[in-house]
C-alpha cells in the first residue's frame, strides 16, 4: 500500500488556463513591447481584456496545438515555455538580420540577451527595414528537424549555430533571455503589486493586475478536500511537487482551504528547483521531467539539495510512493524514480491524453483527481481480501498437517 502520495498542482488540482495565458502574454510582450523587440504589425497593452487574451493565446499557441505538442515532449515549466516560444521567433529574426548585418548579430550572440539587447535588435530591424512576421506554428517542424535526441533546452542554440556558425548558449535554460522571460511571466501572473513583494524588484508595467486571485479549481474544493482527508485517514502522507513557485502554490491553495491537507515538509515548488539550480548550475535544468522535485518531496524539504541531486535511482521502496500528475513530464519523473503514477485527464489535452498515458504505461488513469480516494479504497480492499485468503490457506495447511499427525499417531 502507498505510504506517500505526491500531487502535481496544475492540471490536477487547479486549471492551467491562467498559467498559459501568462505564458502567451509574456511572449507577446517580448515581441511587441517598446521595452523589448517592439516589432511592428501588432499592438501591445499591459492590461488586455479577456477577448484580447484569448486572441493572443490562440495565435501564440496555434489554437493550443503547440501546447499539446510541447506537453507530449515532457515540457512542464511555463518559464521554459516562454523562453522556447519567444526564443524561436528571435533566432528566426536574427537569421534575417545576419544576412544584412552579420557583425551586429555576432556581437549580440556573444553577449547576454537581456532587455537592452532586445531593444537594440528591434532598433536594427527598423533601421534595416526587415519585414518580419512571427511563425508560431513553425516551431514544431523546426524542433522536429533536429537530429538526434530532442532536447528542447538546447535546440535553439543548435539552430542558431547552424546558420550563424557561432558557438552560443544565449537561448539556454537559465541564461539572460530565460531570466528575462521568467521575470516578465512573473509580472503577468502575480500582477505588479505582488510581483514587487515577491521578486523585490520594481514592476515595469504597474497596470498589470495579475491572475493569482483568478485560479480555477478542477473540482469542487470541498470534494477535493474530502478526498485528501480520506487519504490521510488511511495513514498516507500527502505532498506536492509542482512547477509553480512558492507564492503561486500557497496563495490559491490556502484560499481554497486545501493547503493544510499537505505535509509542509513535502511541499516542493519551482522555487526549490531554482534555488538548487543556482547552487548546482551544472545540473540545470532540474525541473520536470527530471525527478528532483519529487525526490525532494519524498526525502523531505529538510534534506539538502546535494542529497536530492545525488539520490540513487530508482529510490528505495519506490513502490510505496504514488505520483499524481497530468503530464508526460510527471510520468517520466515517476518512472525514473521507480514509483507508480496516476494520470489525471484534466490537463490541457483532456480525455485525448488517455491514449498517450496508456502508450507510456501509466499505472492508473483517472478522469478527475477526486476519483483517487475510490482507487485507494479498492486497492486496500483487494489487499485485505488477499490477506484473508492467504490466512485461510495457511490455516488449512496447518489443519491438514495436524490431522495427518493425529492419524499417524493413532495407527502407530
Amino acid at each position: 500500500m502507498y505510504q506517500l502520495i505526491l500531487f502535481d498542482v496544475d492540471g490536477v488540482l487547479l486549471s492551467e488556463k491562467r498559467c498559459f495565458d501568462s505564458t502567451t502574454l509574456s511572449v507577446w510582450e517580448m515581441l511587441y513591447s517598446d521595452q523589448a523587440l517592439g516589432l511592428q504589425g501588432e499592438s501591445f497593452v499591459s492590461s488586455p481584456r479577456e477577448k484580447e487574451i484569448e486572441r493572443i493565446r490562440k495565435l501564440v499557441l496555434d489554437d493550443d496545438g503547440i501546447l499539446s505538442w510541447l506537453k507530449a515532449q515532457g515540457m512542464n515549466s511555463n518559464w521554459d515555455m516562454v523562453s522556447l516560444l519567444f526564443g524561436y521567433q528571435l533566432q528566426r529574426l536574427l537569421y534575417l538580420l545576419h544576412q544584412k548585418q552579420p557583425s551586429f548579430v555576432e556581437e549580440i550572440l556573444n553577449r547576454p540577451l537581456n532587455r537592452r539587447a532586445l531593444m537594440r535588435i528591434g532598433e536594427m530591424v527598423r533601421k534595416t527595414r526587415i519585414q518580419f512576421q512571427p511563425d508560431f506554428p513553425g516551431i514544431i517542424q523546426a524542433l522536429r528537424s533536429q537530429k538526434g535526441e530532442l532536447d528542447l533546452s538546447e535546440c535553439l542554440d543548435r539552430l542558431a549555430r547552424e546558420w550563424s556558425g557561432i558557438e552560443t548558449e544565449s537561448f539556454s535554460h537559465g541564461k539572460s533571455l530565460w531570466q528575462l522571460g521568467r521575470e516578465i511571466y512573473q509580472e503577468w501572473y502575480l500582477g505588479a503589486e505582488q510581483f514587487e513583494k515577491v521578486e523585490k524588484k520594481k514592476a515595469l508595467y504597474r497596470e498589470k493586475a495579475g491572475f493569482l486571485d483568478q485560479e480555477i479549481p478542477l473540482a469542487e474544493p470541498s470534494a477535493i478536500k474530502e478526498m485528501l482527508s480520506g487519504l490521510s485517514r488511511h495513514g498516507i502522507s500527502l505532498g506536492i511537487g509542482t512547477g509553480r513557485p512558492d507564492v503561486e502554490t500557497e496563495v490559491p491553495l490556502v484560499a481554497l482551504d486545501l493547503y493544510p491537507s499537505f505535509d509542509p515538509n513535502r511541499i516542493v515548488t519551482a522555487s526549490d528547483v531554482q534555488r538548487a539550480e543556482e547552487v548546482y548550475p551544472e545540473q540545470a535544468p532540474l525541473g520536470k521531467p527530471r525527478p528532483f522535485t519529487y525526490i525532494k518531496g519524498f526525502l523531505g524539504r529538510q534534506v539538502s539539495d546535494a542529497k536530492c541531486v545525488a539520490a540513487r535511482l530508482p529510490v528505495p521502496e519506490g513502490e510505496k510512493i504514488l505520483i499524481v500528475g497530468d503530464s508526460v513530464a510527471d510520468l517520466l519523473a515517476a518512472q525514473e524514480m521507480g514509483c507508480d503514477f496516476a494520470a489525471t485527464l484534466t490537463g490541457p489535452s483532456g480525455a485525448e491524453a488517455r491514449s498517450k498515458f496508456e502508450e507510456l504505461h501509466a499505472d492508473y488513469i483517472l478522469d478527475n483527481v477526486t476519483d483517487l480516494l475510490a482507487l485507494i479504497d479498492s486497492i486496500l480492499a483487494k489487499e485485505s481480501d488477499s490477506k484473508e485468503v492467504n490466512g485461510e490457506k495457511k490455516g488449512s495447511k496447518k489443519l491438514v498437517k495436524r490431522r495427518e499427525k493425529i492419524e499417524k499417531d493413532s495407527t502407530g
